[in-house]
């Protein structure tokens, strides 16, 4: 096995000049192992992506499985394949009756830009409405819609048309109009550090929307797949969206994502112009079964419904003085302190202590905390008291 520090820094491009810099060999339940041994707790599910831990048995033999039948035969949306029908059939009966018809794609950032092309082309419209501190994604439509300006402004010209306003504030319903084509929307907003809308708030939104005919696009990519309690968050909100987006824990570990809509409103992708939206590794058989088993893990062990207990458990025992407020809804936090300086501290010193967290992009006074479902009480006792350890040493 190859492990070299200087390969990984000089021959892997790099996301940042200080990476985190931690090696794993090998990674099961909510453990990661480095070659020496010592064990990490993932309580970040590798950002939002293992919620039902790492290597789940049913998933690994799901994906054995489909190895030992075909990998790729075909670009998405040619050949009829049995992974992605089942998938298909099986995400859309978790789903409101509208929501029939899945595009599955490779990445977050592509359901997204799949979500976006999708409403403009079916609405004939072009305004784009966004949320100020939102993300999601890194390609360039996907961070036309993001709100975090420092991470965008080296990249400009972005996409244009995008119009911006605050999550969660009533009156700013009033900018969506009859020009917007869509309005796109973290159900729970994520890298602001977990900020959690009202229910009037998103009845309203949903309200607007209709009234002006624009389509409301979900983006559940970090708050689906069980995270708040619910399967998928908006069924926290009594309401539904006209798109959905997921991905990260929808794949089990393996790269997939989707947008999903009605067939009415799919459909305007088939002409005018025929592909108006196309991917090569889209639905790509390995990873759908994986993604299929990952939802029947968690139907069968019952894990949304263990959730809120467990949140509420590392709430309690997380209490520190020098802790100024704790955001969650289900599974999902944001811890904040007083300083950017004190968060950089309290996860260095949590992953010398063997306990994986991590910051938040655009809210620098927080560290995040989202294990997998699967972890058990004693595992959240044991982590909570590592971390008030790393907060007491910083």
């Amino acid at each position: 096995m190859e492990f070299n520090t200087d390969i990984f820094l000089n021959n892997i491009a790099q996301t940042t000049d200080s990476p985190y810099l931690i090696t794993i060999e090998r990674a099961e339940g909510i453990y990661l192992y480095a070659p020496d041994g010592k064990r990490y707790t993932d309580l970040i599910s590798g950002i939002g992506v293992s919620n039902i831990g790492h290597r789940h048995p049913k998933v690994v033999k799901a994906i054995k499985e489909q190895v030992d039948k075909h990998l790729h035969v075909m670009v998405y949306g040619e050949f009829i394949q049995s992974a992605p029908n089942l998938l298909a059939k099986k995400i859309t009966s978790l789903l409101p009756p509208h929501l029939d018809c899945c595009y599955f794609v490779n990445s977050g950032t592509e359901a997204n830009e799949g979500a976006l092309k999708l409403a403009k082309r079916y609405t004939r419209r072009t305004e784009i409405v966004s949320f100020r501190k939102s993300y999601h994604g890194s390609t360039h439509g996907s961070m036309s819609v993001s709100g975090n300006e420092v991470k965008k402004q080296a990249f400009r010209p972005l996409l244009p048309d995008v119009k911006f306003i605050d999550f969660n504030v009533a009156h700013d319903l009033e900018k969506i109009t009859y020009a917007t084509a869509c309005v796109i929307v973290e159900t729970i907003q994520g890298d602001a550090g977990v900020r959690v809308p009202s229910q009037g708030y998103m009845k309203a939104l949903r309200k607007r929307c209709d009234e002006t005919g624009a389509l409301l696009i979900f983006d559940e990519i970090q708050c689906g797949m069980g995270r708040t309690g619910k399967l998928f968050a908006f069924e926290h909100f009594g309401i539904a969206p006209d798109i959905l987006t997921i991905a990260k824990a929808f794949g089990g570990g393996l790269p997939i994502g989707s947008f999903i809509s009605s067939k009415k409103i799919m459909q305007s992708l088939t002409h005018d112009p025929m592909l108006g939206h196309i991917t090569t590794f889209g639905g790509n058989p390995v990873c759908c079964a994986s993604a299929l088993a990952t939802l029947e893990v968690i139907e069968e062990e019952n894990l949304l419904e263990q959730v809120e207990a467990k949140g509420k458990l590392f709430e309690e025992l997380l209490k520190h003085p020098h802790i100024k407020e704790v955001r969650r809804i289900g599974l999902m936090f944001a811890i904040d302190f007083d300083s950017a300086d004190r968060v950089n501290q309290i996860v260095m010193n949590a992953k010398e202590l063997g306990i994986i967290t991590y910051w938040f992009l655009s809210h620098p006074y927080s560290f995040r905390i989202a294990p997998p479902l699967t972890i058990t009480e004693q595992e959240i006792k044991e982590s909570c008291a590592t971390i008030l350890k790393a907060i007491e040493n910083a």
